[in-house]
């Protein structure tokens, strides 16, 4: 498994932990920034990382903002990705296990270190179960075809 990982500003100092955390666990990672904790604006970095998620690049996507919303957001503007906030253990199960989410997002100013590596561990360890919930992801997934203008 191949992870990108990116933050902006607010997620820092948490994604360098995290980044600490993946090498403990020998996942293979890349940085996509932010590498100081200069202002940077969280859109930039979350379609950095989406992208190289839906190219195939990684297959999966862990982004780290204040709280975890923006980054979210602007990854599920990328054709594609499934991104979801993950501040608890069972949402970050089920948004995998249910949703096949590709990308996960936390915010930095929610929860602490512990619990983050506690979520990157559980959602990193689990996939997609299928069944009911495939067909589910598959209308999500059609959404993305339509044309609503």
């Amino acid at each position: 498994m191949r992870v990108a990982i990116g933050a902006d500003h607010n997620g820092f100092e948490l994604k360098n932990i995290i980044i600490e955390f993946l090498k403990e666990q020998n996942v293979e990672y890349e940085d996509f920034g932010t590498k100081t904790s200069d202002p940077v604006d969280y859109p930039d970095i979350a379609k950095k990382v989406a992208i190289a998620v839906t190219q195939g690049k990684f297959s999966r996507g862990i982004l780290i903002c204040g709280t975890g919303l923006g980054m979210d957001i602007a990854a599920n503007k990328v054709r594609g990705i499934r991104a979801t906030v993950c501040h608890d253990l069972y949402s970050a199960e089920r948004s995998r296990k249910s949703n096949n989410a590709q990308i996960m997002t936390m915010g930095a100013q929610i929860i602490g270190p512990e619990l983050a590596k506690k979520l990157v561990e559980v959602w990193l360890n689990s996939e997609f179960q299928g069944g009911r919930s495939a067909p589910k992801v598959r209308k999500i997934m059609e959404i993305e075809k339509e044309n609503f203008s």
